[in-house]
Order: structure tokens, then sequence, then C-alpha cells
């Protein structure tokens, strides 16, 4: 196949977008577009946005031209149970009429776990700010495709509050760490082949650190950290990650998928 035909669907509302165009310039779902044509570049990629009303409704016809689909993360909190969170949802629940693969990131795969019966808390062994630590693959991680060629264990971007603690039904656990037990997970639900992971490969260290500065307070707020000092200390701490992480081994995930999209 040299042609991939991906659709991407933006987990952030379009207000929360503005902000993060301040940051980077860019939508979030812009990372992923900006990654699928370093190793596809020829692809078609089209972006969604199902938070907004009837915004799907254009998509919903085409959607057996897609290769895949990838679900990409947001500011928001599952249980919150908005109506923008429900209507993603119900675009969830409409994906698995369609025989698809789906790469679900950390919203991603809150959000889809959830619309296949899961359940998403709120973590209660602490939040991943910017890093994820440790991530040890299990027996089935090692030997699934999404983690072809990758370290049992590694450390990784990552950026998020809450995680999945009920498994949808035939879930295989992939990977893990300290803080969330559920950091890749394989499953399908109707019709669709969700590969899903917890923390961020599409995001550079640079651009959580970006993030890290602009949510000092809210961080400080939400006793992630106790004052900014701490806040320096972790930087400090993702800084010489980032110095020791090469970009084809963060992104390996994303191109796994894309691997097997492109053999079909």
């Amino acid at each position: 196949m040299n042609q991939l035909k991906i659709l991407v669907v933006e987990g952030n509302t379009h207000e929360e977008n503005l902000k993060f165009q301040k940051l980077s310039n860019k939508p979030q779902s812009f990372n992923f577009r900006d990654n699928i044509k370093k190793y596809y570049p020829n692809s078609l990629i089209d972006i969604v946005n199902p938070s907004t009303e009837n915004e799907v409704e254009k998509f919903i016809p085409q959607l057996n031209k897609y290769d895949g689909i990838i679900w990409g993360g947001s500011t928001m909190n599952i249980y919150d149970n908005t109506i923008e969170i429900k209507r993603q949802i119900n675009f969830a629940k409409k994906l698995f009429e369609f025989e698809k693969k789906i790469l679900a990131i950390c919203w991603g795969l809150q959000l889809i776990a959830t619309a296949a019966g899961g359940e998403v808390e709120k973590s209660n062994t602490g939040t991943q700010v910017g890093i994820a630590i440790d991530v040890e693959l299990t027996s089935d991680g090692l030997n699934h495709p999404i983690y072809k060629s990758k370290l049992k264990k590694f450390t990784t971007p990552a950026f998020n509050f809450d995680e999945v603690v009920k498994l949808p039904d035939n879930s295989i656990h992939l990977s893990f760490n300290k803080t969330n037990k559920i950091q890749g997970l394989a499953f399908k639900s109707g019709k669709c082949d969700i590969w899903g992971l917890q923390y961020h490969p599409e995001i550079h260290y640079d651009y959580m650190i970006r993030l890290i500065n602009d949510r000092r307070k809210k961080l400080i707020k939400k006793k992630c950290f106790k004052n900014n000092e701490e806040i320096n200390h972790h930087i400090q701490f993702i800084e010489k990650e980032r110095d020791l992480l090469e970009d084809d081994f963060r992104l390996l995930e994303i191109k796994n998928w894309l691997n097997s999209i492109s053999k079909n």
C-alpha cells in the first residue's frame, strides 16, 4: 500500500485547542499528522473533532475509505460526562460498526475503553506529569506487534491524571508501570481492532516541558507538586531523559501501527 488514508480524531474541544496553539502553533492532532508523514509522506490525513456538534456527520459515510483511525489526547476527564464527552463516546460506538484498526492514545484509550464497556477513574497511585517512568511490557506485550523492537522497559512522554480501571471484555494487557497498571492495552469492540496506549509517543519532551510550565499553578493546586522548586527539579529530570531518548525509539509504537495497517 503506497498511500495510507488516516482519520485523526481530535480529543480536545475547539477552545482547548486554541490554548494549545499558543504553546506550539498547532492543535494537538497535528502532532500525529507530522509523525505519520515522517514514515508515510504520501499519506492522506483528515482530522475530525467529535466534540463539535454535527461535525462527525460528514465523516461517517466516508469511514470505509480510511485504512486506520488515530484517537488522540484531551484535557477532559471521562467521568465529567459533559455533552462534548457524550458526543465523543457516541462517535466511538459508531466506529465499532466498521471494520477498522484504531490507535488510541491517552484520552483516546480512556474514551474508547469506556465506550466498549470499560471504566476510567482518577489514578490513586499518582500522576504522570510529562513523563511515564519505567513502562514495562507484559509477556503479551513482548509478543504484540505494537511493541516490535521496543525494549522490555522504557521511559516515554506522558501526561495524565486518570487511568482505565476496568478493562473491556477480552482485553490483552500489554504494559504497565508503578503509576498506571494499564499503559498498553489491545482489545476488540464490535468490528474494531483497538491498540491503546496511556502515554504519548507522538509528543516530544520539549513540548511536555512547555505544558508543565504553563500548568504550574494547576499542578500545585492539584498537589502533584508542593511548590515551584519541586517542579523545576522534575523538569530537570525530564531534560536528562530527553537527551537520552531518540525520536525513532519514541515513535516506534506509531510506526509499528502504521506498518500494520499498510499491510492490509
